[in-house]
């Protein structure tokens, strides 16, 4: 798909993703509210929300969701949102994801999964399992 896209596209796709990544949120959400796709994804089938919640940025987290981005979307390695932000130790954005209905076993590895391998029994406990 990246073939088909001129140089100014790509790099202002690497712009969104970079503002994602930092936690750019308001930046982000206008772009978004202008007409962005919310699950647009990069060569490696990240999405906004993915690259939000495996940096820790729970505002960016809420404002994708409120405006649909998909929390089930995995990426190419077959992780969700709701695992990055289990691996980031998020609550702030587990909570969210998980308001927004992510599943805690969808994924592989998924959210309940990325906790137990971890040994991370708070993240367990956020996900409501021991």
């Amino acid at each position: 798909m990246t073939d088909d896209l001129d140089a100014e596209t790509l790099a202002f796709a690497h712009r969104m993703f970079d503002l994602a990544r930092g936690g750019a949120t308001e930046e982000l959400a206008g772009y978004v509210d202008a007409g962005l796709p919310v699950d647009m994804t990069n060569e490696k089938g990240d999405t906004l929300l993915i690259l939000a919640a495996y940096h820790a940025h729970p505002a960016t987290v809420a404002a994708l969701l409120a405006r649909g981005a998909d929390h089930a979307r995995i990426n190419d390695r077959g992780q969700t949102a709701l695992a990055a932000a289990i691996f980031r130790k998020n609550t702030e954005a587990i909570r969210a994801l998980l308001d927004a209905g992510a599943d805690p076993d969808h994924g592989s590895p998924s959210a309940v999964e990325t906790a137990r391998f971890f040994d991370l029994p708070e993240m367990l406990a956020a996900l409501g399992r021991s």
